[in-house]
């Protein structure tokens, strides 16, 4: 898991990420920021959390991506099967190339997953 992580952490722009159990506790993070795991797991989870049950009222299918965009940078909170996946970039980062590297990260995932 945690090879999977540096290996998504080599992408250019890409200055971190983790994968957060859907209560937001941290399972496993290769992060290269200041800001704590625990912080970024919480918001994570509760971001999701909030979308997922808005999509529900409006009988929409389940989340599977959510980005946020600021000024310092993105962040992207997918669904990897076993958790969330989340990525930290730079603000000016390859949007197309992040998020083909973000699933073939959740496709290692669930291979990796199924060897359990």
């Amino acid at each position: 898991m945690y090879q999977i992580l540096e290996g998504l952490n080599k992408t250019s722009g890409i200055t971190g990420s983790m994968i957060v159990g859907k209560d937001g506790i941290v399972i496993a993070a290769d992060l290269n920021t200041q800001i704590e795991e625990d912080t970024i797991g919480a918001l994570a989870a509760s971001i999701t959390s909030n979308v997922q049950k808005s999509l529900e009222r409006m009988e929409s299918k389940p989340v599977q991506q959510v980005t946020i965009e600021a000024d310092n940078g993105k962040m992207f909170f997918c669904d990897a099967g076993i958790g969330l996946l989340v990525v930290l970039t730079e603000s000016e980062v390859n949007i197309g190339l992040v998020r083909l590297e973000i699933k073939n990260a959740i496709g290692k995932l669930n291979n990796q997953e199924a060897i359990y």
